[in-house]
């Protein structure tokens, strides 16, 4: 029999795709799925729970060095054009697993790139054994989103992993976020690219509790997952085959009735969007296909990979002004920096501008996933080649911005703020200063003025003047910061006007952009 060549099968791939991108419409990204009132309704709600927008500057490798097996060698120049046709086929979305560390985020997203066929059987052996070494037989799966050494000794992930999966109709990015509370600023990093959030939460005995209670991670992520514009929540009760659970109803159902509260809180509209499903990552059960009354007699609702292909996003516009916070650059026959193109298109050949030091530059190469393509639209994790700038004059938080409608670039701003939890019961008033997290950006900041306060009933200003407030309040203040930095008015732009405030180690309050100064454009 003939020996098959990886360029037999890239050669077979390719006339597939071609076959099937043919008999397609040329769409950017699928808005038909999104309704308009299913937008308003998500901005009515996301303006109801004052949220804003974070990111940590976090190195993010696209880790796809573990998937290195399965990956067929497709020539840059030839795949190129083929790779736009089946971009436009399918939609992209990024999700990220959020929840307590050792609730089995990783362990979930290995699972979920093993039963997609990203990973084969003999990666799976040499990690199982390499996991029988440590004396961690379970930790097997989790190291296919865990590369790093010092991530597997610990069995905690600390960078945020990435890698890539696709069903029938859609593709997505999973973005695995580190639970320990230490590496929080990384997880917002990662929660602010995402379209979807996963919750991860373990249904052990002790372990779904000590995630929940005060100062659990389960807690903190749901809120900050919600601030950075994560809209739709799939929450997967984990550890479902553990013997202290044994796929109970009753452990099921005392887990959902305890999140659902927590959850409206947070400024989820649970019935729309939040879903609620039991898997055991570890074993794959529930996951790829439903699984068996045998197993678990009482769910009659869907698999992850189907809640995951159901669940509708707002549509973005692929026509707007360009806007892509970079969260990384680095030097590759040129400049190349990394982000989430949020609103807009881009395209080989562009002339675009780096914000706020108003550098005029060309794109050489786009890339998407791996990929080298012409042009991506919103919602697109990309790579972008860059010349006229050095990567030493770009820092993380720094927007490549359209040239005729560029980003702002302020010192000032106004926001509406929503008080957490303040460190040591202390009181919030002019003066206060704390860590500010938008988008890509972390910045130290200072409150100068208080404006007013928000009645959280009537949602409306209250009439006495406000000097200072405590934990639970809304108000209206500015909000100062010593180095410009690039933001958009929640109203326009909602992922570049959300923000989350933080203090030492905790987040203390969450917000939106207001009002931009006037004469501060750009």
């Amino acid at each position: 029999m003939a020996e098959v060549t990886p360029l037999d099968i890239a050669e077979e791939i390719r006339s597939l795709q071609l076959d099937s991108a043919a008999s397609e419409v040329n769409g950017v990204i699928n808005p038909e799925d999104a309704k308009p009132e299913e937008v308003e309704e998500v901005d009515k709600m996301e303006e109801d729970s004052n949220d804003n927008v974070t990111i940590s500057t976090q190195e993010m490798q696209a880790e796809t060095s573990k998937v290195k097996d399965k990956e067929v060698p497709v020539s840059e120049d030839v795949g190129a054009p083929v790779e736009m046709e089946e971009d436009n086929k399918k939609r992209h979305l990024n999700v990220v697993f959020i929840g307590h560390v050792d609730a089995g985020k990783s362990t979930t997203g290995g699972q979920i790139l093993f039963l997609s066929g990203q990973v084969d059987d003999r990666t799976i052996q040499k990690y199982e054994k390499e996991a029988k070494e440590k004396s961690r037989e379970s930790w097997y799966m989790a190291y296919i989103m865990d590369t790093n050494e010092e991530e597997r000794v610990k069995g905690k992930t600390v960078e945020v992993g990435r890698a890539y999966f696709e069903t029938e109709t859609s593709r997505f990015t999973i973005l695995d976020a580190p639970g320990h509370k230490s590496y929080v600023p990384n997880m917002i990093s990662g929660a602010s690219q995402a379209d979807i959030g996963v919750l991860v939460i373990s249904a052990r005995k002790g372990e779904f509790e000590t995630g929940y209670e005060r100062g659990g991670q389960t807690r903190e992520h749901v809120q900050l997952a919600k601030t950075l514009g994560v809209s739709k929540l799939l929450v997967v009760v984990n550890k479902m085959d553990d013997p202290t659970v044994n796929w109970s109803k009753e452990r099921y159902d005392e887990i959902e009735s305890k999140m659902v509260p927590f959850l409206k809180l947070s400024g989820y509209n649970v019935k729309k969007d939040v879903q609620f499903l039991p898997i055991s990552g570890l074993l794959g059960t529930n996951m790829k296909t439903r699984m068996g009354k045998a197993i678990c007699p009482w769910w009659n609702g869907p698999c992850l990979f189907e809640a995951l292909d159901a669940i509708e996003v707002p549509p973005r516009d692929p026509k707007g002004p360009f806007r892509m916070p970079i969260i990384d650059k680095f030097k590759d026959m040129g400049t190349v920096v990394m982000g989430k193109v949020e609103s807009g298109s881009v395209t080989e050949g562009d002339s675009l501008l780096v914000m706020p030091n108003k550098t005029v530059v060309k794109v050489l190469a786009v890339y998407c996933d791996e990929n080298k393509v012409r042009c991506a639209g919103p919602g697109e994790n990309v790579r972008v080649r860059l010349s006229g700038i050095d990567d030493e004059d770009i820092l993380s938080g720094f927007v490549l911005s359209s040239v005729a409608r560029p980003i702002t670039a302020v010192t000032e701003f106004d926001a509406q703020l929503q008080i957490l939890e303040l460190v040591d019961n202390a009181i919030f008033t002019a003066g206060y200063k704390a860590v500010l997290h938008i988008h890509a950006v972390v910045e130290e900041c200072e409150i100068v003025q208080l404006l007013q306060q928000i009645d959280p009933k009537t949602r409306k200003p209250m009439k006495k003047k406000v000097l200072f407030v405590k934990n639970g309040a809304i108000v209206v203040c500015r909000v100062q910061v010593n180095n410009l930095i690039c933001i958009e008015k929640f109203s326009d732009f909602a992922q570049l006007g959300r923000f989350t405030l933080r203090t030492e180690g905790k987040t203390v309050a969450v917000g939106k952009v207001m009002e931009l100064p006037l004469g501060y454009n750009s």
